[in-house]
C-alpha cells in the first residue's frame, strides 16, 4: 500500500502505480450519480480495465448522463444497465440470479458496488443490499449516526443471519469506506516516512487543519445538503470524518497492520456556528432573503451571483459547484451556450422560501442563492478537536516494560474551520523525538535535530480529486475484489494487502467523531474506554441493536 520513495536524502518524489489491468475484471454498479459517483467512475475507468455496468438513479437526466458518460455511450441502454431505485435492481439481481440457478442463460452480474447516495441513505442502501454477498466500497461517512453505524456493522458481519444449522453465515465479501485521504500518494508518502522509516522517531504530536474554504462552506454547508444536522449530521462528520480517521491512522496503526491498535485514552472538542446566523448580517443587505434582491450583493463575500456565475461559469466551468444546482446546465452550456447557461443558473439562484413555507419543503432541498444569514444551517462552521493516548506498550516476551516504540502517549489537535483561501488542501505539522516534519498536501518537508537539514519530498502530483485518493481508493478496492473472487484471498487478507483497513477499523474512526461531537456537545472529557464500553461495545454484537435497520 505505500509509495516507493526514490531517494531517502534530499529532495525525493514518489513514484505511483499505472493503469491495472486484470484477467477477469470485476463488473460494477455505482448506485448516485451524482458528482462522488461520477469520481469512482472515472476513478476506476482510470486506473483500472474495469467495467461500469449499470447504475441506480431516481433523477432521470441524471442517471441518462452518467449512463451515456461511462456505461452505454451513445448506444441506447441494455437491459440491467440501469435502474431508478436501488432496490429494482436488487429485484432485477435477485430475478437473475433464480433464472441462473434454475439453468437459463442470463447475463452477468456485477461484482462490486459504490455506494454514493446522501448520507442518511447510507445505511437503508448498504443493509439493503449486504445480503447479497456483493463486495461495497461506501462513501463517507459511513452513516449519520452511531446507532446507524453499528446497524451497517452488523448488517456486514452477518450478525442476526443464520444458517440452517443456526451457526451466523459470514460472506466473504470486501468491504470499504471512502476515507480517501488514506490513499493519496501525499498521505502514502507521509505515512511511509513517519511509521516506516521513522524519519522523526516517535510521533510525541500531531497539529492538522482542515481549511474548508469561506465559500465552499456557504455552497455545502450553508446553503446546501449538509447545512442541517437534523436532515443529515454534524459536520465534523460530513465534512470531517476522514480527517480524524487519518489521525486514528497515523497514530493508532503502525505498521505492521496486524500489530495491535494503539487505542486513544481521552477526546475533547470545542466549535460552534460562530459566523453563519442572522446576528452577523451586515445591515446593508436590509430585510432582503435571497442574493439576487439584496443590495449588498455586490459587496458581499458570499454573494451567489459572484461565486456560481462569476467565479466560475462565466470562466467556463460547468462542473462543480455550478452543476450541483442545475445538472443540466453542464449540456445547456454546450448546445446553447454561456448566456442560455447564465440565464438558467440565474433563474435557479433566485428560488427562494418564506416564513411561511412548510419546514418539509424547505428541508427537502437545497437554496443556493439564499442568504447566507438567512438560512435555516445549524452545523458547526469552526471546530476543534484533541485526542490523546497513554503509554500503553505491548507486551513483548512477557515482559511489558521493554520500551513503547509506537505506542507512547501522543497528542492528536485538528481543526475544523470554515473561514480561509485554501479549498480542502489540508496541512499540519508532525512533532517527533528526533525532528518534525510540515506537510500541506503537496510537499512534505523533514526537519532533522541531529543534522539540523530539512529534507524535502514532493509525492507524486496525482489526477483526480482528494490529491488522487479518489482513484486510488477505486484501484485498490476494486484490487481488493478481484482478489477474493479470482484468485482465492481470504477478505481479511485482501483487506490488509490493498485497503490497510477493514470493516472494523473503518467503524472505529467513526465512533471517535461522535464521542468527540458528545465531548463538544456536553462541553466534557470523554474516556474512550469507558465510552466504547457503554455506548457500542454491548450493542455492536446484538442481534437487535437499539435500533432497526432503516427502509
Amino acid at each position: 500500500m505505500s509509495l516507493s520513495l526514490l531517494s531517502t536524502k534530499g529532495s525525493a518524489k514518489a513514484t505511483g502505480p499505472g493503469r491495472h489491468t486484470f484477467k477477469n475484471a470485476p463488473r460494477v454498479l455505482v448506485i448516485g450519480a451524482g458528482s462522488r459517483g461520477s469520481a469512482y467512475a472515472v476513478g476506476t475507468l482510470r486506473a483500472t480495465n474495469c467495467r461500469i455496468s449499470a447504475v441506480c438513479e431516481p433523477v432521470p437526466y441524471k442517471r441518462s448522463e452518467f449512463g451515456r458518460k461511462y456505461i452505454w455511450g451513445t448506444d441506447k441502454p441494455n437491459h440491467g444497465e440501469q435502474f431508478e431505485h436501488w432496490r429494482h435492481w436488487v429485484e432485477y439481481e435477485e430475478s437473475r440470479r433464480f433464472r441462473e440457478a434454475a439453468g437459463e442463460k442470463v447475463e452477468k452480474g456485477v461484482d462490486a458496488v459504490f455506494v454514493c447516495v446522501l448520507d442518511e441513505l447510507h445505511e437503508e442502501v448498504v443493509c439493503g443490499i449486504a445480503g447479497l454477498g456483493v463486495h461495497i466500497c461506501c462513501e463517507k461517512p459511513m452513516s449519520t449516526s452511531l446507532e446507524s453505524c453499528m446497524n451497517i456493522w452488523r448488517a456486514l458481519k452477518g450478525i442476526g443471519v443464520e444458517a440452517e444449522n443456526g451457526e451466523v453465515k459470514q460472506k466473504e465479501s470486501i468491504f470499504a469506506i471512502c476515507h480517501v485521504l488514506r490513499y493519496s500518494p501525499h498521505n502514502l508518502m507521509l505515512r511511509q516516512l513517519v511509521l516506516e522509516k521513522e524519519v522523526i522517531g516517535d510521533v510525541l504530536s500531531i497539529e492538522h487543519v482542515e481549511p474548508v474554504g469561506n465559500w465552499h462552506f456557504s455552497h455545502s454547508y450553508v446553503r446546501g445538503n449538509w447545512r442541517k444536522e437534523s436532515t443529515t449530521a454534524p459536520s465534523l462528520l460530513t465534512k470531517s470524518c476522514h480527517d480524524i480517521d487519518f489521525l486514528m491512522w497515523m497514530l493508532c496503526s503502525p505498521p505492521p497492520s496486524k500489530t495491535e491498535p494503539h487505542l486513544p485514552s481521552f477526546v475533547t472538542s470545542t466549535g460552534s456556528r460562530k459566523f453563519f446566523r442572522k446576528a452577523r448580517k451586515p445591515e446593508a443587505a436590509k430585510e432582503a432573503t435571497n442574493c439576487l434582491s439584496c443590495p449588498h450583493e455586490e459587496k458581499c463575500d458570499y454573494s451567489a451571483k459572484w461565486i456560481y456565475l462569476d467565479n466560475n461559469l462565466n470562466l467556463g466551468n460547468t462542473s462543480w459547484p455550478v452543476k450541483v444546482i442545475n445538472p443540466e446546465i453542464e449540456q445547456l452550456y454546450k448546445t446553447s451556450g454561456k448566456q442560455a447557461a447564465a440565464k438558467q443558473l440565474l433563474s435557479d439562484l433566485r428560488e427562494d422560501y418564506t416564513s411561511e413555507t412548510a419546514v418539509e419543503e424547505v428541508e427537502a432541498r437545497a437554496w443556493y442563492g439564499r442568504c447566507v444569514y438567512e438560512a435555516d444551517n445549524d452545523v458547526v462552521d469552526d471546530q476543534c478537536v484533541t485526542i490523546t493516548w497513554d503509554d500503553d506498550p505491548l507486551p513483548q516476551d512477557g515482559d511489558s516494560s521493554l520500551g513503547l516504540k509506537g505506542r507512547g502517549a501522543k497528542t492528536a489537535q485538528f481543526h475544523m474551520v470554515a473561514f480561509t483561501e485554501k479549498v480542502c488542501q489540508r496541512r499540519g505539522r508532525i512533532y517527533g523525538t528526533k525532528g518534525e516534519i510540515e506537510y500541506d498536501g503537496k510537499t512534505i518537508k523533514v526537519y532533522s535535530f541531529s543534522t539540523r537539514k530539512t529534507n524535502v519530498y514532493t509525492p507524486q502530483t496525482a489526477s483526480g480529486g482528494h490529491g488522487g485518493g479518489d482513484q486510488e481508493l477505486a484501484r485498490q478496492f476494486l484490487m481488493a475484489v478481484e482478489a477474493v473472487d479470482s484468485q482465492g484471498m481470504s477478505a481479511a487478507d485482501a483487506h490488509g494487502k490493498f485497503l490497510g483497513c477493514d470493516l472494523d477499523e473503518a467503524f472505529r474512526s467513526h465512533a471517535m467523531v461522535f464521542a468527540a461531537e458528545e465531548a463538544r456537545k456536553d462541553r466534557k472529557v470523554v474516556d474512550w474506554k469507558k465510552w466504547w464500553s457503554a455506548e457500542v461495545e454491548g450493542q455492536l454484537h446484538s442481534t437487535s441493536g437499539k435500533g432497526q435497520q432503516k427502509g
